[in-house]
């Protein structure tokens, strides 16, 4: 197997393990699912959040995007108002409800990913993985 074929095993190996715990995390002392979480994340960050905003910040479809957005509306964190700007576009903003269950959830996810990525590598080999995986992902956009 080539260097290239072990990184990508590791890395998408790596990903899946890293998302399944987090999404299990947050589901069970938030009930929230990482796909909802991560979509609250954007909403929060992004004033005049759009679906195509979701989309872009997620790299999913804009489909995928207003079908989770959809999802998480449905649960109470998040509502749709027009766009006055563009009445073909609707603006996203978390409800209160919204707000409060994204607090939560960013402490267990930062707990998460300090037992499975900061507990594993020292401060510097966490900072170098993550410029090197910052600079691949921005190639590959």
């Amino acid at each position: 197997m080539t260097e290239l074929r072990r990184l990508f095993d590791d890395l998408v190996g790596l990903e899946i393990a890293v998302w399944d715990a987090v999404d299990a995390r947050l589901r069970q002392d938030c009930g929230l699912t990482a796909g909802q979480f991560m979509p609250m994340r954007v909403v929060a960050a992004t004033p005049g959040c759009r679906v195509l905003d979701v989309a872009a910040q997620l790299q999913i479809t804009v489909g995928a995007a207003s079908k989770v957005v959809d999802r998480v509306e449905a649960a109470g964190h998040c509502l749709r108002r027009p766009n006055p700007g563009d009445r073909r576009s609707s603006l996203i903003e978390l409800t209160p409800a919204g707000e409060v269950a994204l607090a939560g959830a960013e402490v267990v996810f930062e707990q998460e990913l300090q037992e499975r990525l900061g507990d594993v590598l020292s401060p510097t080999a966490l900072a170098r993985f993550g410029g090197d995986l910052a600079k691949l992902r921005a190639a590959n956009r």
